[in-house]
C-alpha cells in the first residue's frame, strides 16, 4: 500500500471528508430493543475488581456515538466509556495529532493510510478477539464468495488496510497476521436513490444519472472524496472513461473528469449538490430531484415521510464503506484490559442486532443474528419479504410487512461492492479540481 504524506492529507484534503458521516449522525437518540424474546441482551462479564475505575474514552463518527450503546456497554462490561461523536475530518485528525486524547478510535477504513503511518494505533493482537472467526472474510481474507466482484474491488478496500506486520508495525501486511488495525463492526453497500413514482422505469445503472431525461432533476454529493467517485461510475457506466483503481486517481483522471462534470452542469443536468443527510431527503420529498447519490438511512427516511424511494442494485455494482475500533499506542494495563472487552463486546451480538435494525450489516453476521427476530434477519439479510413490520433501532416503523430490501441479500448487495470509500494520493488536487467544478 503506498503512503500518503499526513501533512498535505491535513492541510488539503482531510477537510473535505466532514460531511461523510451525516447520514450516520442523525438517527435520534432513543431508546432501543435491547433483544429478543429468546435472546436476552446479555454481554460478557467483567469480574475484576478493578474494571469499575477505567474509563475508556471514544473518538468517532455518529454511527456508533450513540447514547443506546454506551448504556448497553457500561451495563455489561462495568466500567464507564465516554463517546466523542465528531466529523469525519475531525475524527481523523484527532487519530493522527492528538493520540493524547482518546483511548479508541472509532474510524472508517479509509482512513488507516493516514492514521496507522502516524504510529498512534497500537495493532491489535488477533488472539484476544475471541470472535475474530466469526468476522465476515470481506475484512479477515477480502474472499467474499468465489467470483464475488468485492473480491477485487477498488479504493480503500479493507483487506488492504487490515493487518500490519508485527507487533510494533505500522506497515500494512498483504496477507493476514496476528496483529490488525481495527476490528471492524459495521458496513455498507452504497448506490443511487430514486422516485420510482416520478422516474417513472427501473433505474438499473449509474450512467442514468447523467441521463438527459432527467435533465435539471438530479443530485450528487458534495463530498471530494465520495463525489468524485460517484461520478467516475457514472462515467464508466456512459463508456467515456475507465479507471485502473476508482479510488487512486491519477491526476489526468481527475481533470478529465472534472471536464465532463463541468460540461454536465454547464448543460443544466443538476437540480442542486447536497452534503447532508437532510439534505438528500428533502430533495427527494419535495419531488425537486428524482435521482441522486444518497445512503441508506436517507433512503428510510423518505419512505418513513410516505414517499416512495429506491435504493437501486445497479448492474455495475456498489461503493462500499466499512468502519472499526482501533486502540490508542497509550493504552497499556487494566485499561487496555478493558478496551480488549469492549472490542470484544462489540462483536458479541447486541450492536451488530442494533445497526443491522437501520440497514447496515454486522461484522460478525451470526453474532447479530442472535439478537434478532427471525422476521428482522430474514428481511435484512436474507432478501426475503418482511414477514411483520420492520422496526429501526429507535422503535419507529420504517418498513411494512411484505416490503422487500432493495437490492436483495448480504450476498447480493455486498457480493457487488466494486469500490470503497477512499482518500486519494492526490487528494489535495483532487479538492482544487471539485472545487472548480462546483463553482462552474
Amino acid at each position: 500500500m503506498s503512503k500518503i504524506n499526513r501533512r498535505t492529507f491535513i492541510q488539503g484534503g482531510l477537510a473535505t471528508g466532514a460531511a461523510l458521516a451525516a447520514a450516520r449522525c442523525s438517527s435520534p437518540q432513543a431508546q432501543a430493543p435491547s433483544g429478543t424474546p429468546n435472546n436476552p441482551a446479555q454481554g460478557p462479564t467483567i469480574n475484576t475488581n478493578q474494571i469499575k475505575d477505567v474509563t475508556l474514552r471514544l473518538i468517532g463518527t455518529g454511527a456508533a456515538q450513540i447514547n443506546d450503546i454506551r448504556v448497553k456497554a457500561e451495563e455489561d462490561l462495568g466500567f464507564k466509556i465516554q463517546m466523542r461523536a465528531l466529523s469525519t475530518a475531525e475524527n481523523v485528525q484527532i487519530a493522527v495529532t492528538q493520540p493524547k486524547q482518546y483511548d479508541i478510535y472509532d474510524g472508517e477504513y479509509f482512513s488507516l493510510p493516514l492514521v496507522v503511518p502516524s504510529g498512534n494505533l497500537q495493532p491489535i493482537e488477533v488472539s484476544r478477539i475471541q470472535e475474530f472467526d466469526a468476522i465476515t472474510p470481506i475484512f479477515t481474507t477480502g474472499e467474499l464468495y468465489s467470483g464475488a466482484r468485492v473480491n477485487t474491488s477498488q479504493g480503500t478496500a479493507p483487506r488492504k488496510v487490515m493487518y500490519v506486520t508485527g507487533q510494533d508495525s505500522t506497515e500494512f501486511a498483504s496477507e493476514p497476521t496476528n496483529w490488525a488495525t481495527m476490528i471492524p463492526f459495521q458496513y455498507n453497500a452504497d448506490t443511487l436513490g430514486y422516485r420510482p413514482d416520478l422516474v417513472g422505469r427501473k433505474i438499473e445503472s449509474w450512467a442514468e444519472l447523467f441521463n438527459p431525461e432527467f435533465r435539471g432533476k438530479t443530485s450528487l454529493l458534495d463530498i471530494p472524496s465520495i463525489g468524485i467517485m460517484d461520478a467516475a461510475m457514472v462515467l464508466e457506466a456512459q463508456g467515456l472513461m475507465t479507471f485502473e483503481d476508482k479510488g487512486d486517481m491519477t491526476p489526468e483522471e481527475l481533470n478529465q473528469v472534472t471536464k465532463l462534470l463541468i460540461e454536465q452542469k454547464r448543460a443544466g443536468q443538476f437540480r442542486a449538490f447536497w452534503k447532508s443527510f437532510d439534505e438528500s431527503v428533502n430533495f427527494m420529498t419535495s419531488g425537486e430531484v428524482v435521482l441522486q447519490s444518497m445512503w441508506s438511512p436517507a433512503v428510510t427516511a423518505v419512505k418513513a415521510r410516505g414517499f416512495e424511494c429506491i435504493y437501486a442494485p445497479l448492474k455495475e455494482g456498489y461503493r462500499g464503506w466499512g468502519g472499526g475500533l482501533g486502540l490508542s499506542k497509550n493504552l497499556s494495563g487494566i485499561a487496555l484490559d478493558a478496551a480488549y472487552d469492549y472490542l470484544n463486546w462489540m462483536l458479541d451480538g447486541w450492536v451488530g442486532g442494533f445497526l443491522s435494525r437501520q440497514g447496515y450489516y454486522s461484522a460478525a453476521p451470526e453474532k447479530a443474528r442472535n439478537f434478532m427476530q427471525p422476521e428482522e434477519w430474514d428481511f435484512w439479510y436474507e432478501g426475503k419479504p418482511a414477514a411483520i413490520d420492520m422496526i429501526d433501532p429507535f422503535g419507529k416503523k420504517i418498513e411494512s410487512a411484505g416490503a422487500v430490501r432493495d437490492g436483495g441479500s448480504f450476498t447480493e448487495r455486498m457480493g457487488n461492492v466494486v469500490c470503497w470509500n477512499s482518500f486519494m494520493q492526490q487528494q489535495e488536487y483532487l479538492v482544487y479540481k471539485w472545487t472548480e467544478f462546483i463553482v462552474a
